[in-house]
C-alpha cells in the first residue's frame, strides 16, 4: 500500500513539473513579408516562343530583366538544358533599378518542335529561375 502511495505521489509531482510555454510570435509587417517573398528580378518574359525557324540557322533568344531590389544582383551561373543551347550573360553586377539580359542561342540542327530550358542562378534568389524557349525547326 505504501508503494502505491509513493508511486502516486511521484506521478503527481512529475506531472506538475511540466509547464506549458506559449510560443513566441514574431511581429512582422506586410511590407517585410512582401520584401521577403517578392523577387528582386522582374523578367520581361520567362517563356519565349520563336515560332518557325529554318534548320541549320542558329536562333538567339534574349531574356530581359530588371533589378527592382535595393542591392546589386550578380548572375552566378546560366546553363542550357542541352548542348544545343549556348548561353551568354552579363558578368557585371546589375545595380538596383537597372536592366540586363541573358542570351540563349539554339542551334536548330534537327527538324521538328523543340522546348528547351535555361537555368539562371543569381545572388538575389535562393532558387534558380528556369526560362523556356520553344519553337519548330523547319
Amino acid at each position: 500500500m505504501k508503494i502505491i502511495k509513493i508511486s502516486m505521489l511521484s506521478l503527481a509531482l512529475g506531472l506538475m513539473s511540466f509547464s506549458a510555454i506559449a510560443p513566441v510570435q514574431a511581429i512582422v509587417s506586410t511590407e517585410e513579408i512582401t520584401a521577403i517573398t517578392a523577387s528582386t528580378l522582374v523578367w520581361k518574359a520567362e517563356t519565349v516562343d520563336v515560332g518557325e525557324i529554318p534548320q541549320g540557322t542558329p536562333k538567339a533568344i534574349v531574356y530581359e530583366f530588371k533589378n527592382t531590389g535595393k542591392t546589386a544582383v550578380v548572375i552566378t551561373n546560366v546553363v542550357g538544358s542541352c548542348g544545343c543551347t549556348a548561353t551568354d550573360y552579363t558578368k557585371e553586377p546589375i545595380l538596383p533599378g537597372k536592366s540586363a539580359k541573358i542570351t540563349a542561342t539554339y542551334n536548330a540542327a534537327n527538324k521538328g518542335a523543340f522546348a528547351k530550358t535555361v537555368t539562371v542562378t543569381t545572388s538575389a534568389e535562393a532558387t534558380p529561375k528556369t526560362l523556356t524557349l520553344k519553337g519548330t525547326v523547319i
